[in-house]
């Protein structure tokens, strides 16, 4: 939350001061340490404003606005919150509000969940969806609403329009959730939050919101069995719903004019895109549309075929790998979902392949060929091995060489890492990603990032959180040698990853449990995974609550910069043939997989003596964060 006053003393801030905007832009900076978009900026400066007013025409002055409220768990923010008291029951009452300067609003293709807007180049969601979403998740999040689900209503005001200009958005049903009033309807919104707010103090309602506590996130394994089976689990927001809105709409339009039109969505860690990928699959399932999932990660494909296929065969069919569809039928199927897409690869043939199959066919060329709507959800830093080449320039010109359009949606928010926007470009920084290098991290509230000095004090902090019941991970960088065959002679999992005194096993190699540890694709998910050191690959595409992260001797900090060392690698994969500079993007993709897992805190340990040092000038250690503490 950027600010909070009652509407009484903001319409006097705004009126005698004339500054909102410019506190606002100061209070945005100091959180989030970069400068607000031009059109956000606007928008304290025009519509704030036009609520305010109208709170105090409507005598609802004394009713507390928490403007830019940050939802639990995630970077998507509110306009606005209204916090007072229902009128009716003397009960908190909470009035979600998106503000919009639009004066017009178009369907987008007979779709009123998706709108066209004359200064947008690509369709945006319906803001009657938006705002209903926005409710929908805080009562699912902020447990001081868990037993008053009622309290809350949602509204989109968008008061530079008319009627007449956005009539058609009124296509999707209006509900207490999710409602909308234009400009020349004023007199009707004066009129609803006199029903929802009484003319007395929203403080308490607002300390109330603000104290609540967060409920843990629905993490994806948890749910997905209900999600793909029986009913919709998650909330999606956003560019999260327009992005599968405009899959649903590619489904239909496929289905009725025989058109083929590929998808790409596209976002970092913790962006939602295998959220979106289930509800996909989980609604065309239920519908009887034939679709399917396919992933070039051995470890989610297996654990989704466990989770969500327990013990039903027909679901677990569902679930398969990207070499699979070398031999499909062109357009056999109506949605093929391509989840963790930038795990392509170059061809699916591999060693076993026959040599009929041995075409030289692009693998992305398969997979498009094989539905009608391919839908593809990807993030390019999350490249890792050579040969992986999943970008959306390359999908739209195989979609281009197959004269077919691509529609690419963009996920900028961020559901992992606490929903903290400030940790990713914190980690991409670090790493040399993305920005000008490694900055000092400001803790923000949402996410939290400590240091050990050694993997005992890494391993000890994290049981103790697995003590307080939070699920809890250690990974590394592949820089020890991975014992593959397990004997029967053996009475307990090698212990590769040695370090000085400190030594245990990395994660099980096959798709069997032995010795008390989990298979390799369910390290991830099975309590008993915590025994074990998880690598890139089985970490890819999870999360858990708390994340340990051992940066071993690939990746050191020399003075002034990084240096990767590509002879401190053990992974298999690099071969003498992968040219210096996909290695060092490969090992520095690597730690980013691994530095963005953790939902709730991330704690780190370097076997280098001078990187260690570097991370402690950048890491500062409060008391209650001390892996000590």
């Amino acid at each position: 939350m950027l600010f909070r006053e009652s509407a009484a003393s903001l319409a006097d801030r705004t009126h005698l001061e004339g500054r909102l905007a410019e506190l606002l832009t100061e209070n945005f900076l100091h959180k989030h340490h970069h400068q607000p978009q031009p059109a956000e900026v606007r928008s304290w400066e025009r519509s704030i404003p036009a609520l305010t007013n109208a709170l105090v025409e409507a005598g609802l002055g004394e009713v507390e606005m928490l403007l830019e409220y940050g939802l639990p768990l995630t970077s998507k923010r509110a306009d606005v919150v209204l916090a007072g008291v229902h009128p009716t029951t003397g009960a908190p009452s909470y009035v979600v509000v998106e503000l919009k300067q639009w004066s017009e609003a178009y369907p987008e293709e007979d779709d009123p969940l998706r709108c066209r807007v004359p200064a947008y180049p690509e369709p945006v969601l319906n803001p009657i969806e938006q705002v209903r979403g926005y409710c929908d998740y805080l009562v699912s999040f902020n447990g001081a609403l868990e037993r008053i689900p009622e309290s809350v209503a949602g509204v989109a005001y968008l008061h530079n329009a008319t009627e007449f200009g956005v009539a058609g958005l009124r296509a999707i049903t209006e509900d207490q959730r999710g409602r909308m009033f234009t400009g020349d309807q004023r007199g009707a919104l004066l009129g609803y939050l006199r029903s929802r707010l009484a003319s007395k103090p929203g403080a308490d309602a607002a300390d109330a919101l603000l104290q609540g506590k967060v409920r843990p996130s629905k993490q994806l394994m948890a749910v997905a069995a209900d999600e793909v089976r029986n009913r919709e689990q998650f909330v999606l927001l956003d560019e999260q719903r327009l992005a599968y809105e405009t899959v649903m709409a590619a489904i239909r339009q496929a289905r009725r004019a025989n058109n083929k039109q590929v998808v790409v969505v596209a976002g970092g860690p913790g962006s939602g895109k295998s959220v979106i990928a289930l509800s996909l699959l989980g609604d065309l399932y239920r519908r009887g549309i034939p679709a399917l999932h396919a992933t070039g990660s051995q470890s989610f494909t297996k654990t989704m075929r466990k989770v969500a296929g327990a013990r039903k065969p027909e679901v677990q069919r569902l679930f398969r790998y990207f070499n699979s569809f070398m031999e499909a039928e062109p357009n056999d199927l109506d949605v093929l979902v391509c989840d963790e897409a930038h795990r392509l690869r170059k061809t699916s043939a591999n060693r076993y392949t026959k040599a009929a199959l041995r075409t030289g066919r692009p693998q992305v060329a398969e997979l498009i060929d094989a539905a009608r709507v391919p839908v593809f959800l990807l993030d390019q830093h999350q490249v890792v091995r050579p040969g992986e080449m999943g970008t959306v320039e390359q999908i739209r010109q195989a979609a281009a060489e197959q004269g077919l359009g691509c529609t690419v949606v963009e996920l900028d928010s961020q559901f992992r890492c606490g929903g903290s926007d400030a940790y990713l470009r914190w980690v991409t920084g670090l790493l040399g990603l993305e920005g000008d290098g490694p900055v000092m991290w400001e803790p923000d509230s949402k996410v939290q990032l400590l240091t050990a000095e050694s993997p005992q004090e890494l391993e000890d902090f994290l049981a103790a959180r697995r003590a307080e019941d939070f699920g809890a991970r250690i990974s590394a960088g592949y820089c020890w040698k991975w014992t593959t065959k397990i004997t029967p002679s053996m009475t307990a999992l090698p212990p590769d990853v040695t370090i000085g005194g400190w030594a245990r096993p990395w994660n099980l190699y096959g798709d069997r449990a032995l010795l008390g540890a989990p298979p390799a694709p369910l390290w991830a998910t099975d309590p008993a995974g915590f025994g074990q050191i998880g690598c890139v690959y089985t970490a890819q595409g999870f999360e858990y609550d708390w994340s340990g992260v051992i940066m071993g001797p690939d990746l050191v900090w020399r003075t002034d910069h990084w240096v990767v060392d590509r002879t401190a690698s053990k992974d298999p994969s690099f071969t003498k043939s992968t040219p210096d500079d996909d290695v060092d993007r490969l090992v520095r993709n690597t730690y980013k997989v691994l530095l963005t897992r953790g939902m709730i805190g991330t704690i780190i340990y370097s076997t280098d003596p001078e990187t260690r040092e570097k991370l402690r000038s950048l890491i500062p250690l409060t008391g209650e964060e001390s892996p000590q503490g």
